[in-house]
């Protein structure tokens, strides 16, 4: 599945982070003035952009969009492989038809899969943020990904407009481009269809960058852009949303009531009308799709699926569920070993405490950080004494709090946060610049030599292949944990339907696993026409249950693919017993 495996011969590229890293660091206290007029000539140009706060700005967001796609030879537009893709690109293609959700199909038994539900309705089991993005990338543009690096490409503008608002000019910019480098044109959050990542940092880069400037100037646009945000976070993360905009919010209530003898009705209504009303017609729009999607206003997303399929809960808690009659012994693998081993071990005494500093700290210090950017955090304790970023400080501890007890942890968890995280590590770093330990300037270099560590494991990355470097490894485990990305899996499933599309008539895939199958190498999904589809995917399951599916199916020519054979393979299907002839 892998266009290029990671094997022996090839050196992780964290390793080469980390070597570089420790590199820098050695060589900023051997030569602390290394380099010192190149790199004032580099800043003095840099701050004069900045300077142009809006410029600044739009040049971030312009800057990831033309990389990425300039790269595209390199790093090949991604292909749908794991189930949250194929969930998302359901919810894409249904929103895409007009329709917030589809009827459960005829022959719904042989094309359930992970992540899909299909009762009472047949669609993608997440908040619909998403699947609309990617829509409007299939109406508008022919392509859902390039709404996706549209979006990208204003999350890391909107983290740099963030940072203005909490950080002078030139540190802002900053920001934005290793939002850019680390984030924006290479993470999964791109490079993927189903992180919901790019979207959720969007709408928190908003709110953190609206609040003090709505408190500064009082004007009409800030408290737009703070709805605007909400609305964001209502549809793709809710429950992250809800964290970061409870201090925000107290902040806020208490900034209106200090203000109350000075602001007249007319400038509350101003202030308060424009956020409340997005956020109560986002509420409202999701209410109703809810309804439409899953039978009930008050039913969330999530819930039908998880209560139908999945054993182990969400949060610490709650106790796990009876287990369900999976149909297929790859649904049970993923939701009992994928989940519930995971849920055992944060569940014990001995297991929740390190399970959980590891959940909450490997995604955040991988991701976020990474080994270039991991040295700053010894100026932590001057980062929690400073008021400029104390707010931001307290909002971080809050989402700690509130990821402590959920079982799992993703970056794209955390993607709302994504703004003030930088902002912090900003600050850590503004802080390192000036320390001279024995009055020699060696914060001042680590801090110009680990940004050099950023932009040349950039150059990096875009030449990993070639360079025998691995960035990811299938099956998927550490690349999205990393601010590198997978390379392009799902080729093998996009090769043979590709062959399938080119065919006469209708085409009826049967897919057979083999028992040591790997359940995240999910080849079962669908559009949301199912039965107008050119190719149909469906389970192997009994052969009575297979003949009744291709009679339903008796206009389709019958196909056997097994995904698991290397290469992976795909042939005319064979009624056990009989001639190949009457395979369909």
């Amino acid at each position: 599945m892998l266009l290029v495996p990671a094997n022996e011969q090839n050196t992780p590229l964290m390793l080469v982070e980390a070597g570089l890293t420790a590199i820098a660091i050695a060589a900023s206290f051997a030569w602390p003035r290394l380099g010192n007029t190149w790199f004032t000539g580099i800043e003095r140009a840099f701050g004069r952009l900045a300077r142009k706060q809006g410029w600044a700005c739009a040049s971030v967001g312009i800057a990831t969009l033309l990389i990425r796609f300039t790269i595209l030879p390199f790093l090949p537009e991604p292909l749908p492989f794991s189930p949250d893709d194929f969930s998302f690109l359901l919810a894409a293609d249904t929103f895409a038809h007009g329709r917030l959700a589809n009827p459960t199909p005829s022959m719904w038994i042989h094309f359930e899969s992970i992540h899909i539900t299909m009762h009472p309705t047949y669609m993608s089991m997440y908040f619909p943020g998403q699947g609309l993005l990617l829509a409007a990338g299939k109406v508008l543009l022919g392509d859902p990904w390039i709404a996706l690096v549209i979006c990208s490409a204003l999350m890391c503008a909107a983290v740099c407009w963030m940072l203005q608002a909490w950080l002078p000019p030139n540190w802002a910019l900053l920001g934005g481009c290793l939002a850019m480098i680390r984030i924006g044109i290479f993470s999964y959050w791109t490079n993927t269809f189903h992180a919901a990542g790019s979207l959720g940092a969007l709408g928190g880069a908003l709110i953190l960058g609206a609040m003090p400037r709505l408190m500064r100037t009082e004007r009409f646009r800030y408290a737009l852009l703070m709805g605007l945000g909400i609305a964001i976070l209502v549809l793709t993360r809710p429950y992250e949303g809800m964290l970061l905009c409870l201090p925000v919010a107290i902040v806020i209530s208490r900034w209106l009531w200090k203000k109350r003898k000075s602001h007249t009705v007319a400038i509350r209504v101003r202030l308060i009308a424009a956020p409340l009303a997005l956020v109560i017609a986002a509420g409202a729009w999701m209410a109703y799709y809810d309804y439409k999607a899953f039978g009930n206003p008050l039913t969330p997303p999530y819930t039908v699926n998880r209560a139908q399929y999945a054993i182990s809960p969400y949060y610490v808690w709650q106790k796990a569920r009876p287990e369900p009659a999976y149909r297929y012994r790859e649904m049970r693998e993923f939701y009992y070993k994928g989940e519930m081993d995971y849920y055992t071990q944060i569940h014990s005494l001995t297991g929740f405490l390190p399970y959980t500093l590891s959940k909450v700290a490997i995604p955040t210090l991988l991701f976020f950080s990474g080994a270039a950017l991991l040295f700053p955090l010894i100026m932590v304790r001057r980062v929690f004494l400073d008021r400029r970023v104390r707010f931001l400080v307290i909002a971080v501890l809050i989402l700690a709090a509130g990821m402590t007890i959920e079982i799992y942890l993703l970056p794209h968890y955390l993607a709302v946060f994504t703004a003030a995280f930088y902002a912090i590590g900003l600050q850590m770093m503004r802080h390192l610049r000036l320390w001279k330990p024995e009055h020699k300037p060696v914060g001042l270099a680590l801090v110009r030599l680990i940004v050099t560590v950023c932009v040349v494991l950039a150059g990096l990355r875009v030449f990993a292949t070639t360079l025998h470097l691995a960035s990811n490894e299938w099956p998927p485990s550490s690349w999205n944990f990393t601010w590198y990305g997978p390379q392009q899996f799902g080729g093998e499933r996009a090769r043979i339907e590709g062959g399938l599309n080119q065919l006469p008539g209708g085409q009826l895939v049967i897919v057979h696993y083999s028992p040591k199958h790997n359940p995240f190498d999910e080849w079962v999904y669908n559009s949301a026409d199912i039965d107008d589809s050119k190719v149909v995917w469906a389970r192997e399951m009994d052969v009575q249950d297979n003949l009744e599916l291709m009679r339903y199916y008796n206009d389709r020519k019958v196909w056997l693919a097994e995904p698991d054979a290397i290469p992976a393979r795909i042939a005319p299907y064979v009624i056990p017993g009989q001639q190949s002839d009457a395979a369909h």
